[in-house]
């Protein structure tokens, strides 16, 4: 069950991540983007964390509402503002608490569908969020599923964002949306939000 602890559990736990392995993320965004995917998560991870550690919650939704806008306002490039909708859209879904990740997690993806207008094989965070969502219903999602997930898109062509300008030359990279995005379900499952 989420409450408001394991909720900024969770968003502390992606900062960490993010701030780990942005090296990394901009490397894989310099193969097929800006290069940049790396250092703007940062910026707005960073931003999220303080957010979050100046403010007290009444509810999980306040606290997806308050990291949602600090992610809108710091991160550049398309993932802000795919993040930030994911992010209110979960935060519409949320409540005061939620028993069920699999509704809140579906809303997010809305929100990025909506603002993204990708679909699922287009080589985009959507090819990891569909197939993550999918195991949190089953009840089967672990670490090895979201790597998985992420693995899965190098195969792909972007048809979406910056990635599609390398057309067939983007086959044979991981997207670098779908990178971070393991990382947020990765800082998920650490945050207990699962085991209750």
């Amino acid at each position: 069950m989420l409450t408001v602890e394991n909720t900024k559990q969770w968003l502390f736990n992606f900062t960490e991540k993010i701030k780990e392995h942005a090296a990394y993320l901009s490397e894989l965004d310099q193969e097929i983007g800006d290069g940049d995917h790396g250092s703007n998560m940062v910026r707005g991870v960073e931003a999220m964390e303080e957010k979050l550690k100046e403010s007290d919650f009444e509810s999980i939704a306040d606290v997806f509402k308050t990291a949602a806008m600090s992610l809108l306002s710091k991160i550049g490039g398309a993932s802000g503002p795919l993040y930030g909708s994911a992010l209110i859209g979960m935060a519409k879904a949320g409540g005061e608490n939620s028993e069920d990740l699999a509704p809140l997690l579906q809303a997010g993806l809305e929100g990025i569908q909506k603002r993204g207008q990708a679909e699922q094989g287009e080589k985009t965070m959507v090819d990891v969020w569909i197939p993550i969502i999918e195991a949190v219903k089953n009840q089967t999602l672990s670490k090895e599923v979201i790597q998985e997930a992420v693995e899965q898109t190098k195969a792909l062509k972007a048809t979406k964002g910056r990635a599609s300008y390398f057309g067939e030359r983007s086959i044979g990279h991981i997207d670098p949306g779908a990178a971070s995005s393991g990382y947020f379900f990765e800082a998920l499952i650490e945050s207990g939000v699962l085991d209750d």
